[in-house]
């Protein structure tokens, strides 16, 4: 496969995966303002910036609407909703003849969707329906290319790109909702309110999954047990990096190359760490360590994806 066409996919299911994240974080939240008190909804809404990486210019007040409008609609802002939708179709329309014409319709559809919208449109009416309509798109984009795509080469670069992109955000959102100063992660949940347990949990769709396995009782140490080491769970990190590492061996076995290469070792250890990983000893030796680690693993296996099968030399190129 064209280094070009490996790299389009790959960026095509990071963009759609972290857009349908941040629709999911921000629907949730715009839901828990009925619950929250007016001195805490800024400190709620500066959590969503942090959870997502992303600021607001220095003239606009942190609260519920400007928040939105920046991370749905503000095209200027790389990770926004809107611009994360258009990158995955400019990526998708680079590598057409790759995709099933139900992936290529489907995803016009949700770049329509949310491009024939501005935020005024949505927040007088009802944006609930709209982050609705983003996420279930994302998931039919997904489920379509898993039925309508043959599972070769170009299908496991798509799963590379989501698989990667889940792990760091989840990461990152325990870390933002774990090390907060106030807060500690032991099973006291005074240390942060029940609603913001909750909310951690319907940020990665796991509350429901959750309560199956410990039932209703939300304890800070099982929800980091549960959303970082769970290996049946697909928004754990645990299951992500499982579910990386079998995508990156999969790519290895059909471009003929050595087994046990850059990226697929550096994924391999990442699982290492994840499955052998016990909740007391991490937070024992420190979760903001942890967390830390596990995003920059991350990172060196996007850089190797990158120098194996993107930006390679021209002299490996010709000898492979």
């Amino acid at each position: 496969m064209l280094s070009r066409v490996a790299d389009s996919l790959y960026w095509m299911c990071r963009y759609l995966e972290r857009s349908e994240h941040t629709a999911r974080v921000i629907d949730l939240n715009l839901h828990q303002m009925l619950d929250q008190t007016p001195e805490s909804s800024e400190h709620r809404w500066e959590r969503v910036l942090a959870s997502l990486r992303a600021t607001l210019p220095d003239d606009r007040t942190t609260d519920a609407y400007n928040v939105t409008q920046a991370l749905t609609f503000d095209a200027q802002n790389p990770s926004s909703i809107v611009s994360c939708i258009t990158a995955a179709r400019d990526n998708a329309r680079q590598v057409r003849e790759q995709l099933s014409t139900e992936m290529w319709e489907q995803l016009n559809r949700l770049y329509l969707a949310v491009k024939r919208l501005h935020m005024d449109d949505i927040w007088s009416v009802e944006p609930h329906e709209f982050f609705r309509r983003i996420k279930e798109g994302a998931h039919l984009f997904q489920g379509v290319t898993d039925t309508t795509m043959s599972h070769d080469q170009g299908w496991q670069f798509i799963q590379a790109g989501r698989y990667i992109e889940r792990a760091s955000t989840i990461a990152t959102l325990l870390e933002v909702y774990l090390l907060e100063p106030t807060e500690t992660v032991d099973n006291n949940v005074s240390a942060l309110d029940y609603l913001g347990w909750v909310g951690l949990l319907k940020s990665c769709t796991a509350f429901e999954a959750y309560c199956k396995v410990y039932t209703a009782d939300v304890q800070p140490g099982r929800i980091l047990e549960f959303l970082l080491l769970n290996d049946e769970f697909p928004h754990s990190v645990r299951f992500s990096s499982d579910a990386l590492r079998s995508a990156l061996r999969a790519i290895t076995v059909t471009t003929g190359g050595r087994p046990g290469g850059r990226a697929e070792r550096m994924t391999g250890r990442l699982s290492a760490t994840l499955d052998y990983g016990q909740v007391d000893e991490i937070v024992a030796e420190g979760l903001g360590a942890y967390l830390a680690d596990v995003q920059h693993q991350c990172t060196q296996i996007h850089n190797a994806i990158y120098q194996t099968y993107v930006s390679y030399p021209i002299d490996t190129a010709i000898t492979q």
